[in-house]
């Protein structure tokens, strides 16, 4: 039975918590990532691309659809190994390449030499997806420590300079750049509000950059998701919010990795060859900060 059978009520996700890192694999309701309700088209043939946190969640469903669209793939992780193993075997049995680069993308030399071993093993880059991602909820904002602020800004927003800066010697003429964002940087979310500061400011980085490559024709949008269901949210969020995750949109539901796939594929491809600087929101109708 395909796991894309999965798509519970807020309310039907059992209330697991996971340590830090959290794998993919330890999760007891593991997410939609394998692509199998997906049809593909042949949008991104022989293209390459470069997806960081792409060893689960949105990143891994993310590898999945380019591999099925007939890209070769580059996923960068920070530390869980079994996850990023297995996200390789779901592309290569779409039959495309995977390059697994473990690094860390508060480092700007290692973000340079992922995608310098990108160019070099995969023979060019063609799209850069900014998708690794912390966050640690607290329940008062004076518990946010020193070390975790530096880590989620480090993380979110230094990684995603670092990674563009890095890339836009090998883009050129049509490719992409795709960041991922949050509707909580717009929203804002008690619990979360360091981790809500760097989505706004992707979100502004997105407009920014997008402007700087404009008469270059390299794109640079950004995927708004709302609540989605990853690993990230039994390792960082109280098991009330775990358990009830995904109440507050119009469909009731959080999203599934595989949900969010196909506003990336639109996004790498041609067909938003006049999108550049746009939020696509992808929220399952979370329209408010309730």
């Amino acid at each position: 039975m395909s796991d894309t059978e999965w798509r519970p009520k807020a309310g039907e996700i059992r209330g697991q918590k996971l340590p830090y890192p959290a794998s993919q694999a330890d999760m007891a309701q593991a997410p939609d990532s394998d692509l199998s309700n997906y049809r593909p088209a042949g949008k991104l043939r022989n293209k390459v691309a470069l997806i960081t946190g792409g060893d689960s969640g949105i990143g891994r469903a993310v590898a999945v659809a380019f591999a099925l669209e007939g890209a070769d793939v580059a996923i960068l992780y920070n530390e869980n190994d079994g996850d990023a193993g297995s996200t390789r075997e779901m592309v290569e049995a779409k039959g495309r390449r995977c390059l697994v680069i473990k690094s860390d993308v508060r480092d700007s030399a290692a973000c340079r030499a992922a995608v310098t071993r990108t160019v070099t093993e995969l023979g060019s880059l063609n799209i850069l997806v900014n998708n690794a991602a912390y966050q640690m909820a607290q329940q008062r904002f004076e518990d946010i420590s020193e070390e975790q602020f530096r880590r989620t800004f480090e993380t979110n927003i230094f990684g995603y300079f670092y990674m563009a800066q890095a890339a836009l010697p090998h883009l050129s003429d049509g490719d992409a750049i795709i960041n991922t964002g949050s509707i909580v940087g717009l929203t804002g979310l008690a619990i979360l509000i360091d981790y809500t500061a760097t989505k706004g400011a992707i979100h502004a980085f997105t407009k920014s950059l997008a402007l700087y490559l404009g008469k270059r024709n390299i794109r640079v949008n950004c995927v708004v998701p709302g609540p989605v269901w990853t690993p990230n949210i039994p390792a960082t969020m109280p098991i009330e919010e775990v358990a009830n995750f995904g109440h507050e949109v119009a469909l009731g539901r959080p999203g599934q990795p595989e949900e969010l796939a196909p506003a990336y594929v639109f996004l790498a491809c041609s067909d938003s060859s006049f999108m550049t600087g746009s939020l696509v929101e992808v929220t399952g109708g979370r329209l408010s900060a309730s």
